[in-house]
């Protein structure tokens, strides 16, 4: 079709190009009416089926552009909600982490505070334990040697 329109449009433009001048005028020629308006009605009943040809081949690329849009937003939606659901679980997996960080650290505060503490008692208990058996010590040396006196007398 497209071949048919441009061998109609190189003959009307053929037909212009030879046709003669008019007498005393550079701009305009003659022409033989009817060829030309037959040329001129062989383009139009051409053009409405190279027209739909053209319209369908513009319809088909909106209908490929809009579903390429299509898959690009699905695509682009698809992309932000993975990197907010990425983004949600790493503040999680942060938030757990701190908590545990956290936990671990007032363990081992109050691990530190017991160990003291546990200390401190076993040391007071420890030197009780010495002061009474140096009293104890004590006694006894002080019983022997009410036994060794009386035993010599």
């Amino acid at each position: 079709m497209v071949a048919v329109l441009e061998e109609l449009v190189n003959s009307l433009y053929d037909m212009i190009q030879e046709a003669r001048s008019v007498p005393l005028s550079t701009e305009k020629c003659m022409i033989d009416r009817e060829r030309a308006l037959d040329i001129l009605d062989e383009i139009r009943t051409s053009m409405p089926k190279d027209l739909e040809m053209a319209r369908a081949i513009v319809e088909k690329r909106n209908e490929m552009v809009a579903a390429g849009k299509k898959e690009a937003d699905d695509l682009r939606r698809k992309a932000e909600e993975y990197v907010r659901k990425t983004v949600n679980e790493s503040a999680l997996v942060a938030e757990a982490q701190k908590q545990a960080d956290e936990i671990v650290s007032s363990a081992e505060q109050q691990a530190a505070q017991l160990r003291s503490a546990v200390s401190t008692y076993c040391s007071d208990k420890l030197n009780a334990t010495e002061a009474c058996a140096q009293a104890t010590l004590e006694e006894v040396r002080k019983c022997r040697q009410q036994f060794e006196s009386a035993n010599q007398k």
